[in-house]
């Protein structure tokens, strides 16, 4: 510690001193204190691009905000399933931050999809927990390595826009725990954030600013948290209960207001002075590790980072279908149509927008490439409504060309922070162009520009989908990379494409009650609901096509002592380069509980040649085997057999092998008068202690289990297997000797 972040530094600091260094300052800076000489530090947004705002701008101020590189986001980041690139982002991020005099880059957002309805799908990286905190974690590392802090939000649950300050996220501790809050404590226990942000919504009724179980029991306590603890913007309540439950600093401040509330609850015996003093000292260690010695704006290279957006967009996109459109045929005359080719949508909106460096368009890249490509806009952005004039002049260019490229996506009113989607349809007007230019040419591709999922009633017509998502400014050279060839696609889908809305999880409670989002659906959300209900999907978890093929095989697997590494071989059989992402599946079969039909627990990308095979090697670690218990609170792993599924999404798996486990630390069989006879006789553990008291014999009878009495039998407590012939004492010793174990 410094001398402006010690006690005895705090002791000189007055009540209203500290009540103002727990309240920001404003928008985007903590407090100065003049008197000791403490400066302030500055905050920005930054998920996907730096959003640093002039002093005097608004919150949302979007064109007062400097000049950035706007990057991918979340959602294409997140489909390279690329620890190294998430890396790279937040070094280059962190650069620009460090440049720019940023002491805290507010980002990234790692909630969960839970509904593709939600409106900030686009700034989070994923419906699968592994894969978000795999991802985040990366990110995290790249940014403080810069030495730059992060914030990472919105903690915890907030997986919807509507509502959002008010509203209570409703689960059961096992949905929670294994799938809201996994993303959070890897990063937290791998990448050690300089901050967290609490998010707006209640959980099971607690607002979450002002959770003590949420922000104290649980991030400090039980996963070690140091850091410091801010609220989203406007989310405190209550900011004496906010303190007491472990939040640190209220953003923004409400100027005098915060300062006066904080010293009133101090002076009235409402709030200790401890418990100020804790916040206040997280807040000055944040100032002091944290803020920039100078204050003097630096240059940076902002073309290396546009580059690099551009090959970090291409390495993302993922291929949906190629019925041989891909990659398009030199040569042949090109029609472009859609206006998104002409004005893309290639950011998210609300505190994702970035003022950026130097936006090139799909039709510029493509003209740069192909001077005689015919470009047409087919619909208006602005409205849903077809134009008939528009719409002929493209159907006119699609029949004289060979090869036809449709852009097509959600408008920026459909999708943004701070609203919630009604639906997943393209607008009327794109959907009637599709079906109107496919009826007149057969060799389509439409190229998608979303912020998440959307639905493709046309896709049986067209011969080639590209996801691209929001790309960021080098969208247009990203894609043209893709659709040329110059770039093999090696993206897959963070996210599940439903066929209909009415397939999804969440569907029947997703913004059904103002006051309440009830996470009915539990455990089975994203692919682990379509597994688990058998629901055909457009396209699974994991799914991305190449233009080369991968063949696997040689799987084996080495059970250490508290991990399985699986390992196998992959070739390229085709005949260009390219990139497979090998992702690895544990099914349980040991616990008897409710569980998913498997779920991801490792990935690894490797580069080849054609022709080339390499070994691949991942790890599946003891939490890959373990579910959250809530009557011990804690997690817990069974001995017995895991399946370890190897494919290429979580619909194809190409490898399959089977681990048994028997880990010393495992959970012992909890046996008492309440367990069945059947349950009992299924137990390694069991057989001992049963012979020992004479149940073997006694149950000898039953074991078989071939006629319907028998099944009966076996399906009856201990306490009642006097009907048996069991005697009191067996059972008794029986039981004394499990406990024994």
């Amino acid at each position: 510690m410094t001398k402006q972040n010690d006690q005895s530094f705090i002791d000189q600091l007055t009540l209203p001193e500290k009540a103002a260094l727990v309240s920001g300052k404003d928008a985007w800076y903590t407090a100065t204190l003049e008197r000791v000489g403490l400066k302030r530090l500055m905050m920005t947004d930054g998920p996907s691009g730096l959003r640093k705002q002039n002093t005097n701008a608004a919150v949302t101020g979007i064109n007062d905000s400097v000049t950035a590189v706007s990057f991918p986001s979340s959602a294409l980041t997140a489909s390279s399933f690329d620890r190294d690139a998430l890396n790279q982002l937040g070094h280059h991020l962190g650069k620009a931050a460090r440049a720019e005099k940023v002491g805290v880059l507010l980002g990234p957002g790692i909630n969960l999809k839970r509904s593709p309805l939600a409106g900030r799908n686009f700034e989070y990286f994923s419906e699968d927990p592994y894969l978000a905190g795999e991802m985040a974690s990366a990110y995290v590392d790249g940014v403080q390595a810069e030495g730059v802090g992060v914030s990472v939000k919105h903690f915890a649950a907030n997986n919807r826009e509507n509502q959002r300050f008010t509203m209570s996220s409703d689960m059961d501790e096992r949905t929670l725990r294994e799938l809201y809050l996994t993303a959070f404590e890897k990063v937290v226990k791998h990448s050690h954030p300089a901050t967290l942000m609490c998010s707006y919504n209640a959980i099971n009724g607690t607002l979450n600013s002002q959770n003590k179980r949420l922000l104290t029991d649980i991030l400090r306590d039980e996963w070690g948290f140091k850091g410091l603890v801010m609220s989203d913007w406007g989310a405190v309540a209550d900011h004496t209960a906010a303190i007491q439950a472990g939040l640190d600093l209220e953003m923004p401040g409400k100027g005098p207001a915060s300062t006066q509330e904080i010293v009133d609850a101090v002076n009235a015996g409402a709030l200790s002075e401890h418990d100020l003093n804790r916040s206040v000292l997280r807040v000055l260690k944040l100032v002091s590790d944290y803020r920039p010695e100078s204050e003097t704006v630096e240059k940076y290279d902002l073309d290396e980072q546009h580059q690099f957006a551009r090959k970090l967009a291409g390495e993302s996109m993922v291929l949906l279908k190629n019925e041989n459109v891909l990659p398009l045929k030199q040569g042949r005359s090109l029609a472009v149509i859609g206006e998104l080719a002409e004005h893309p949508r290639y950011q998210g909106g609300g505190s994702s927008h970035v003022n950026a460096y130097q936006v090139v368009t799909p039709l510029d890249a493509i003209h740069k490439a192909d001077a005689k490509a015919v470009y047409e806009a087919g619909y208006q952005l602005d409205s849903e409504t077809a134009d008939q004039k528009r719409l002929d002049a493209a159907v006119s260019a699609a029949k004289q060309a060979d090869q036809v490229l449709i852009f097509a996506g959600y408008p920026a009113s459909r999708e943004s922070e701070g609203f919630d989607k009604t639906s997943l349809a393209l607008p009327d007007n794109q959907n009637a162009l599709i079906d109107a230019v496919t009826a007149v040419n057969d060799h389509v591709t439409v190229v998608l520009q979303n912020g998440s999922v959307v639905l493709m009633p046309w896709a049986d017509k067209v011969q080639g989908i590209l996801e691209t998502y929001l790309a960021g400014e080098a969208v247009g050279e990203a894609t043209w990379d893709i659709l040329s060839g110059d770039v093999n696609p090696a993206g897959r889908l963070a996210e599940t494409f439903p066929i209909r809305l009415a397939d999804t999880p969440s569907y029947l409670t997703f913004n059904a009650d103002p006051e309440h989002e009830n996470y009915r659906e539990g455990l089975f959300m994203g692919y682990r609901y379509y597994d688990k209900k058998q629901v055909p999907v457009a396209f699974p978890f994991g799914f991305g096509l190449s233009y080369t093929t991968f063949k696997y095989a040689n799987l084996q697997l080495n059970i250490g002592s508290d991990s399985v590494t699986a390992q196998l071989s992959v070739s390229n059989t085709g005949n260009v380069a390219g990139t497979e992402t090998v992702q690895a599946y544990v099914a349980n079969k040991a616990s008897r509980i409710e569980k998913p039909v498997k779920a991801l627990a490792n990935f690894a990308k490797v580069a080849l040649q054609p022709g080339e095979t390499k070994t691949v090697s991942v790890t599946l670690d003891q939490r890959a085997f373990s579910w959250y218990n809530p009557e011990i609170s804690d997690w817990q792993v069974d001995n017995g057999e895991y399946d370890i599924l190897i494919g290429t999404s979580s619909q194809d798996i190409r490898l399959q092998a089977t681990a048994t486990l028997d880990w010393p630390q495992a959970a012992k069989p909890k046996v008492t008068l309440n367990s069945y006879i059947g349950d009992v006789l299924a137990l390694p553990e069991a057989q001992a202690a049963l012979k020992a008291s004479g149940l073997t014999e006694t149950f000898a009878a039953l074991a078989s289990g071939e006629t319907t009495d028998q099944q009966m039998l076996l399906n009856i407590p201990l306490r009642s297997a006097n009907m048996v012939g069991a005697t009191q004492e067996q059972l008794t010793q029986f039981l004394t000797l499990m406990h024994e174990l």
